[in-house]
């Protein structure tokens, strides 16, 4: 890989992350003024963690189930774009 093609990834590599960035913010701004506008109602919550070979699953709350199922969807979905994108790199 020549260097110019090099700095190029990095460039979009950054700007993936600052994007993914940005939309993470957004959407807690927008949660918390929901919360603040309408206030009420339960919370739920569902998380997916990926530390190397080791999936660590999570939820509470009443749509849990759902929460946890939608994280491990879009967990595997990283999974499968790292590694065609890691492919394309090679």
């Amino acid at each position: 890989m020549s260097e110019k093609e090099e700095n190029e990834w990095i460039k979009r590599s950054i700007i993936l992350f600052f994007i993914g960035f940005l939309i993470i913010l957004v959407g807690v701004i927008i949660t918390v003024a929901a919360a603040l506008l309408f206030g009420g109602g339960t919370a739920s919550i569902g998380g997916f963690i990926l530390i190397g070979p080791f999936p660590i699953v999570f939820g509470a709350g009443p749509e849990a189930t759902w929460l946890t199922l939608f994280a491990i969807i879009l967990g595997i979905l990283c999974v499968i774009m790292f590694l065609v994108l890691w492919r394309r790199r090679s």
